[in-house]
C-alpha cells in the first residue's frame, strides 16, 4: 500500500500572513460545499492577533493545503469564535470565558479538504494536535464547537459536552438545521478525561513537537506525518 506523507506545522498567525491566507482559502472552499459562504470563525481579524496560532496540514512540497485549525487564546481583546457563535443563543458564554482568562482558549476553524477525506485529519489528528499545542501554550482549559460526527472524537482527547450552554450543550450553528455542540476540555495539562492512548500521544507531541510518525488512518491508509509544532 502506498504511503501518504503529510507535513503538519504550527505557527503564530501574525508571523506568517501568507500561510494564513491559504488556510482561509481552503477553509472557505470546504464551507461552500455545505452552502456556507462565511462564518464567524473564518473572519480574518485574527491575522494580527498575537494570541492566535495556526495548524496547517500540507503536501510534502508545501504546494497544497489539505487542512488546518487554529487555537485562539482568550485575552479579552478579541472574542473567541464560540462567543460570537453563541451570543444570540446564550449570553452566559461571555461570563464563562471571562472567568477563565488568561488560561483558556478555543480550538476553532478546523477543516480538511476532500482530497484527504477519510484519513482522520479533521476528525482526530487535528484535535489531538490542538490539545498538544494548548498544553505547550500552558492553557488550563480549551473550548471547541463540534459537528455531531466529531463529538465522539473530541471526547477521546478529553473534551466534555458543556451542558451549561444552549440546550444542554447544543444549538443551531452556523445556520438553521445544522447542530453544533459546545465542548470544554477542563484539564489541558492533565487530560484525566482523555482516552489513555490519546493522552500518551498528546503528551508525546507536546514533549517532542518536531518528529516524524507512522500512523494508520481510520480507513487503513498508511500515513507518514512530519510534525513541526514548535512555537
Amino acid at each position: 500500500m502506498e504511503q501518504t506523507k503529510l507535513v503538519i506545522r504550527a505557527f503564530r498567525a501574525m508571523d506568517n500572513i501568507e500561510a494564513c491566507q491559504r488556510y482561509v482559502e481552503g477553509h472557505s472552499k470546504v464551507l461552500r460545499i455545505y452552502g456556507i459562504a462565511m462564518i464567524t470563525s473564518a473572519k480574518v481579524k485574527w491575522f494580527e492577533d498575537p494570541g492566535t496560532y495556526v495548524i496547517m496540514v500540507e503536501s510534502e512540497n508545501g504546494e497544497k493545503t489539505f487542512g488546518g485549525a487554529r487555537i485562539q487564546i482568550a485575552q479579552g481583546k478579541f472574542a473567541l469564535p464560540i462567543e460570537d457563535a453563541l451570543t444570540n443563543f446564550d449570553k452566559n458564554i461571555h461570563q464563562f470565558v471571562k472567568e477563565l482568562i488568561p488560561t483558556t482558549g478555543e480550538l476553532c476553524g478546523l477543516w480538511n479538504s476532500r482530497e484527504v477525506a477519510g484519513l482522520g485529519i479533521g476528525s482526530i489528528y487535528l484535535s489531538r494536535i490542538g490539545v498538544a499545542l494548548a498544553m505547550q501554550l500552558k492553557l488550563q482549559t480549551l473550548f471547541a464547537l463540534c459537528a455531531p460526527a466529531t463529538v465522539k472524537n473530541s471526547n477521546r482527547v478529553g473534551y466534555l459536552v458543556d451542558e451549561r450552554l444552549g440546550d444542554k450543550g447544543t444549538f443551531y450553528y452556523p445556520k438553521e438545521g445544522l447542530v453544533a455542540t459546545a465542548v470544554l476540555l477542563n484539564d489541558v495539562q492533565e487530560l484525566k478525561s482523555a482516552d489513555p492512548d490519546e493522552r500518551i500521544k498528546i503528551i508525546e507531541l507536546c514533549t517532542n513537537p518536531i518528529q516524524t510518525a507512522n500512523e494508520i488512518s481510520p480507513r487503513g491508509q498508511e500515513l507518514l506525518l512530519d510534525y513541526n509544532l514548535l512555537l
